[in-house]
């Protein structure tokens, strides 16, 4: 049974980042992906969103050409088998240099599901292997909401808008957070007829509410209809392959019809099958990066997790310097992670680049 000091769970920005900074400690490393080395990040988010979005400004660019005192010989189209099959050339580009970065430090690459044994033990596969600790970085999948049930050809996930080979001529996008303002912008630079549902009073609800005010006005350039405090009801696709999109809002009750739905509800976390619950470390681990999770990471979370100390439960997304963080713990360097190291970063016509602190605070 080979053993490792460190065996990270998930191949994703997080996992990646700290098999790799682990290597380059000395410490003999691991990492067990399932699927595609970079996790849904590189693969299905942020970098194939971010190059779709590229090819919309150049687009855009073309169209607005002759205001830059540039003549174009004939009329710009999108094409969406093309920009979709750049897209996915970008991910596999990047998804290789992955693997030789993880080759180069001499990390070895376990591939298939893996499930934790107990005592330090790990299952991946038919195969046993054992570490000293353990970081979980398994990162998240779409939410799915029971009143608007994805079927991939009507109603989509953020993947499916990912490979979508034809433009539709309208498309309502349910909920205004990263995911859904990211494609919500693409769709709409690309002539695409967008309205975008959010439940809270204000787009992005979760960021400053200045932010949110600069990039509402920014979507109204772009001819987007944004609908705030507004609930979805239901949605239900007719006979003739239209969805119908109950919504209750300031106006009461009213119904939209659109080409596609864009669930983008949310994330929820990639928990399911590891043998948590076996081990009795609880399961409420679907929640969002703050100040106590990144220090219960940073200091092995021994109290709260005795019951299985070798574990570090990396519990938000994909956060590169979360994980880094716990693991820089694991070899006694002992940092704090403070909140506004946490950078995120959202794209459309408008970049937006934040750090979690609220207006007046910096």
């Amino acid at each position: 049974m080979n053993h490792y000091d460190i065996l990270v769970i998930g191949g994703g920005p997080g996992g990646m980042g700290a098999a790799l900074r682990a290597a380059e400690l000395g410490r003999k490393t691991a990492l067990v992906e399932r699927a595609e080395l970079g996790g849904v990040c590189l693969n299905w988010g942020c970098i194939p969103t971010k190059a779709l979005l590229k090819s919309a400004q150049v687009y855009h660019y073309c169209r607005t050409a002759d205001a830059f005192g540039v003549t174009l010989g004939g009329e710009a189209k999108p094409d969406m088998v093309r920009i979709v099959a750049r897209s996915r050339g970008v991910s596999e580009t990047m998804r290789k240099g992955v693997g030789f970065l993880l080759e180069k430090n001499e990390v070895d690459v376990l591939r298939g599901e893996a499930r934790l044994a107990g005592e330090g033990r790990v299952i991946v596969a038919d195969e046993t292997v054992s570490a000293d600790h353990i970081i979980l970085a398994t990162g998240a999948r779409p939410r799915e909401m029971s009143f608007m049930p994805i079927d991939h050809e009507h109603v989509l996930s953020s993947r499916d808008a990912l490979v979508l080979d034809e433009l539709p001529e309208s498309i309502v996008v349910v909920g205004s957070g990263a995911i859904g303002c990211e494609f919500a912008s693409f769709y709409a630079a690309l002539g695409v007829r967008v309205t975008v549902v959010e439940y809270l009073p204000q787009l992005m609800p979760l960021e400053d509410e200045e932010v949110a005010r600069t990039m509402e006005r920014a979507f109204r350039k772009q001819r987007i209809a944004v609908m705030t405090s507004t609930t979805v009801k239901s949605v239900t696709v007719d006979g003739e392959g239209r969805c119908r999109v109950r919504i209750e809002g300031k106006k009461g009750e009213e119904e939209l019809t659109a080409d596609k739905v864009l669930s983008a509800v949310g994330i929820k976390s990639n928990i399911e099958g590891l043998g948590l619950e076996e081990l009795g470390v609880r399961d409420a681990f679907d929640v969002r990066a703050t100040r106590e999770t990144a220090d219960c990471l940073a200091n092995h979370i021994a109290k709260e997790y005795a019951a299985y100390h070798r574990i570090e439960i990396e519990l938000v997304r994909e956060m590169f310097c979360v994980v880094i963080f716990g693991l820089v713990g694991l070899v006694k360097m002992n940092p704090r992670i403070e909140d506004d190291v946490l950078m995120k970063v959202i794209e459309q016509t408008l970049r937006l680049d934040m750090v979690p602190i609220e207006a007046g605070e910096g």
